[in-house]
């Protein structure tokens, strides 16, 4: 066990953003330093259209106890756009290579999304940069199903029919059968859809690249699970990765637990971003999480065996 959590400081440095290059390609890191932090470094790698300065409370709310290392990988962001036949491994070396730069030598990973690959690779590809791993909203595979419907949000995009383009994308982030269910709901299904109507040129070349990555790589080998702990988390209304397919994943690791956060579905950082924080804190501190009331049970997926 954890030295526990102490009463929260939220007084911060002013963020360190820095400048990277991974084989060619543009990237940057930004550095949040917490007045007194009790756990390792977090590192937030997020999905599709997602920033290094847009985690917002989650973030805020993981400052009160750890620095956060945030980033825009190549394809994201402040980075430039990456070919498609570029997979989950180069972005994995990308993120070790920033981290390295950076002089931090133990971290803990939290995925949401898209980048809940990029993390998992990264624990396998360099373990011993790596304390705990929280992976949030995941999968093993694109179902058949999804991947049809990822290829039409594409095929409007390349059309740029872009209100139909939100409507489809959208709709995979936000259960729209369960939105009276989920906090916040509307309002960041509102905010998902000015987005969508909103991407720049450069935003359209990005997300083509990134989306064609995923239906073109194996973006998981779960052949070689990662030894550290991991959690894995979702909504319980997600509909996309839905709680079935994450704790499959959740399976596949050596020593792992799952849980589903109550009234949320694939958008959790952004519908329920205090409690997500809470949850990561209390993971990665090694305390227990069964009850936190805002959990619909915590299951023990795989533990790690006698000799590790």
């Amino acid at each position: 066990m954890r030295p526990a959590l102490t009463v929260p400081n939220t007084r911060t440095r002013s963020p360190l953003v820095s400048r990277h290059d991974w084989q060619g390609y543009r990237c940057e890191s930004r550095l949040v330093r917490a007045a007194a932090p009790c756990i390792a470094p977090v590192v937030l790698v997020g999905g599709a259209f997602q920033t290094k300065e847009s985690w917002g409370r989650l973030e805020r709310e993981l400052l009160a106890h750890v620095d956060v290392f945030t980033v825009d990988l190549p394809g994201w962001g402040a980075g430039n756009t990456l070919p498609d036949r570029h997979g989950a491994d180069f972005l994995a070396d990308a993120l070790g290579h920033m981290l390295d730069e950076s002089g931090l030598t133990s971290v803990n990973l939290v995925g949401g999304s898209y980048g809940t690959a990029i993390v998992y690779r990264l624990a396998q590809r360099r373990p011993e940069l790596v304390e705990r791993m929280v992976l949030v909203g995941t999968m093993t595979s694109i179902p058949g199903h999804a991947r049809v419907a990822m290829r039409r949000t594409l095929d409007l995009l390349v059309d740029r029919r872009m209100e139909e383009f939100a409507e489809e994308t959208v709709a995979f982030m936000v259960n729209a059968d369960r939105i009276d269910s989920v906090t916040a709901g509307s309002r960041v299904r509102r905010f998902l859809m000015r987005r969508m109507l909103n991407l720049s040129e450069e935003d359209v070349a990005k997300h083509l690249a990134n989306t064609m990555r995923l239906l073109r790589h194996e973006m998981l080998d779960t052949s070689r699970p990662p030894a550290m702990p991991v959690l894995v988390a979702t909504g319980e209304h997600d509909t996309f990765t839905t709680p079935d397919l994450c704790r499959d994943l959740a399976a596949t690791c050596s020593d792992s637990w799952f849980t589903q956060v109550a009234d949320a579905d694939h958008m959790l950082p952004l519908e329920r971003p205090v409690e997500l924080a809470d949850l990561i804190t209390h993971f990665l501190a090694d305390e227990p999480l069964e009850q936190l009331a805002y959990c619909r049970g915590v299951e023990r997926t795989s533990q790690p065996c006698p000799a590790r």
